[in-house]
């Protein structure tokens, strides 16, 4: 007991000049100037990113007690046919890793479900890529075909992650805005100006984004638009990558057309698809892309070394949810429940003094709130973005208890001023949340109607 005693007490004094060196040696160093490990910066990719939009909405929303149609995934039950089948996959013991471009159980559902919609034969082995989402498909395009100083063409408004992927790459973004005609309602009357897109063009482009059905307008790309936009890759050599995550979701019969179907497009798109916005499972963070061989192969490469595989239930899941779906009604039921939701925030809108923009495609409305009196910047707190939407977006979360995003969000620096009277409002919730936010819109009638 003594001899351990005194080990103890000997191991003790030793760990203690051992921490009083180590301090003296921090001092020494400090003191030449060298710089201490607490204070490294960030890396030059990471250190101009700010917070997300919904960092900020999503806490005032739940602060005030606000009806949050700002952020966008669905509240209801997921289907019952979709927890069956990840029930059955656990069940199955499919809980290991499993082949890294997707599971083989999926890849070969996709290429039977997606061929005729595609028009060839899709190569599952060698076509297709599954991802954690939609999100990390782009990120690892991104990472497999931009060089440093690539110029990549975003259409605005954008989905607010797609400049931070390009200049992780080593990208630059260049930016064309979306117009809208004089006098529309439509989200389909915004359109693309293909002589501004023409003057980005430079020796450095490499790529342009579409997303359709397009977030936030809700815009569904017409075939001559789409058509004209394949025109226009061809003319000047470059690839195009399409989100087409909300692609099950249109509305007003409006045909959905995919850009690799075209004739001559399908070795130069990269096509993002998520079963997240399909099956309404946004948390299982599956999503897949569709490529020419060689370039989904760059792809796989990226993506073994950013999330090496995606969670083997799942993907087991959403390969049964995908041949049940074609049987049961699924898809056709999903664009009538949608399309419902829509038209009831839409009326909601109008009917408190707002200007809705029609979408005819996925989860958003994007409303002029022009009308709404207000004195900013009462709710700004310091260090909060200041402009004139946000303040609308921060007035009608804490003062009308229905929180929306704004706009702004989803433009460059330089055009955002072009967004400074919208918000967008998102409608795939429940019914009776949407119910709430219709009654709680309706105390702005009186405000506009006064204003007007």
């Amino acid at each position: 007991a003594e001899y351990m005693g005194n080990q103890i007490k000997f191991e003790q004094t030793s760990i203690f000049l051992m921490h009083r060196s180590i301090l003296s040696l921090c001092r020494r160093h400090i003191l030449r100037g060298t710089r201490p490990f607490s204070v490294i910066a960030p890396s030059n990719r990471v250190k101009d990113f700010g917070a997300s939009v919904f960092s900020e909405f999503t806490p005032l929303a739940n602060k005030h007690g606000a009806v949050n149609l700002g952020q966008g995934f669905p509240d209801w039950e997921t289907p019952g046919f979709v927890k069956e089948a990840a029930s059955i996959a656990v069940g199955k013991n499919q809980n290991q890793y499993t082949r890294s471009q997707g599971h083989v159980p999926l890849v070969n559902t996709l290429k039977s479900f997606y061929s005729p919609l595609f028009k060839r034969d899709i190569d599952a082995m060698g076509e297709i890529v599954v991802t954690a989402g939609a999100t990390e498909a782009y990120f690892a395009t991104c990472q497999a075909l931009l060089n440093q100083g690539d110029e990549v063409i975003l259409m605005e408004p954008f989905y607010d992650m797609y400049p931070a992927a390009v200049h992780m790459a080593g990208g630059v973004c260049k930016y064309v805005p979306l117009r809208p005609k004089p006098g529309t309602n439509n989200a389909n009357d915004w359109v693309l100006d293909f002589d501004e897109l023409e003057a980005q063009i430079t020796p450095r482009s490499k790529a342009i984004v579409l997303n359709t059905p397009h977030n936030p307008l809700g815009k569904v790309f017409s075939r001559t638009e789409m058509e004209q936009l394949a025109a226009f890759v061809v003319k000047h050599n470059l690839f195009i990558i399409t989100d087409e995550c909300y692609e099950f979701i249109t509305m007003d019969q409006q045909e959905h057309i995919r850009m690799a179907s075209l004739p001559g497009m399908w070795d130069r798109t990269v096509t993002l698809c998520s079963a997240g916005k399909t099956f309404s499972i946004t948390g299982w963070k599956i999503g897949w892309t569709f490529a020419p061989a060689h370039v989904s192969k760059a792809i796989a490469m990226a993506h073994q070394w950013i999330t090496f595989c995606v969670a083997t239930p799942l993907q087991e899941a959403v390969s049964l949810s995908f041949k049940l779906a074609s049987q049961n009604g699924y898809f056709d039921q999903l664009k009538t429940d949608f399309e419902l939701k829509r038209n009831f925030l839409m009326k909601a809108l109008a009917d408190s003094g707002l200007e809705p923009t029609l979408p005819s495609g996925g989860y958003f409305i994007m409303a002029n709130t022009s009308s709404v009196p207000m004195k900013p910047p009462a709710l700004r707190e310091p260090g909060q973005l200041a402009r004139w939407d946000y303040d609308m977006c921060r007035h009608l979360t804490a003062e009308v208890g229905v929180a929306a995003i704004p706009a702004s969000a989803f433009y460059s620096e330089g055009h955002a001023n072009m967004s400074k009277d919208f918000a967008r409002f998102c409608y795939c919730k429940r019914n009776d949340v949407l119910e709430d936010a219709a009654q709680r819109l309706l105390t702005l009638h009186s405000a506009v109607s006064a204003q007007r």
